[in-house]
C-alpha cells in the first residue's frame, strides 16, 4: 500500500492507503472529516468540491495517492474554528441552503470563483457554478449568498 502525506486544513497527516482508494473517502473515512459529501462518485454533482493547492477539484475524481504532497482544504477548515468564513455567512443570511447536501461542495467552489473574481456578476457566478448541482433547484439563493459573501468581503478589505 502506499504511504502518502497530506496537509489538511494546516495539519499534517501520513497515512498507509489502498492504492484505489478516492480521495474524497480518505477525507471522510479515515481522517473524519464530513463535510466534504459523496453524491454521485462521479464527478457530476460537485458536492465533494475541496480545494487541492488552492484550487477546487471535485474529489471524487481523484485518488488518494494522487493528491501525495499537496494541501487540501476542506470546508472544515475555510474559516477559523468558531467563526463563518463570508460565504457560510452569506448562505445562512440569504437562505443558501434547503436540504444542505450540496451546500459544502457550492460554498469551496465559490470560493475558489471569488478568489479569482472578487466580484463576479450574477452570471459569472452562474458560470462558475456549474458542475455542482442543487437537488432542491435552490440556485437564486445560492448565488445571492455569494453576491452577499462578494459584497462583504468587498467592505472588509
Amino acid at each position: 500500500m502506499p504511504k502518502i502525506t497530506l496537509t489538511v486544513n494546516g495539519k499534517t497527516h501520513t497515512h498507509e492507503v489502498e492504492g484505489r482508494l478516492l480521495l474524497v473517502h480518505y477525507l471522510r473515512d479515515t481522517l473524519g472529516l464530513t463535510g466534504t459529501h459523496v453524491g454521485c462518485d462521479t464527478s457530476s454533482c460537485g458536492a465533494c468540491t475541496i480545494h487541492l493547492d488552492g484550487k477546487a477539484i471535485k474529489s471524487c475524481s481523484l485518488l488518494a495517492a494522487q493528491a501525495d504532497g499537496s494541501s487540501i482544504t476542506t470546508i472544515e477548515g475555510l474559516a477559523p474554528e468558531g467563526e463563518l468564513h463570508p460565504l457560510q455567512e452569506g448562505f445562512k443570511e440569504e437562505h443558501g441552503l434547503q436540504c444542505g447536501f450540496c451546500t459544502p461542495g457550492m460554498i469551496m467552489c465559490a470560493a475558489d470563483l471569488l478568489s479569482h473574481n472578487p466580484d463576479p456578476s450574477e452570471q459569472e457566478i452562474r458560470e462558475g457554478l456549474e458542475g455542482n448541482i442543487c437537488r432542491c433547484t435552490g440556485y437564486h439563493n445560492i448565488v445571492r449568498a455569494i453576491q452577499y459573501a462578494a459584497q462583504k468581503s468587498a467592505v472588509a478589505v
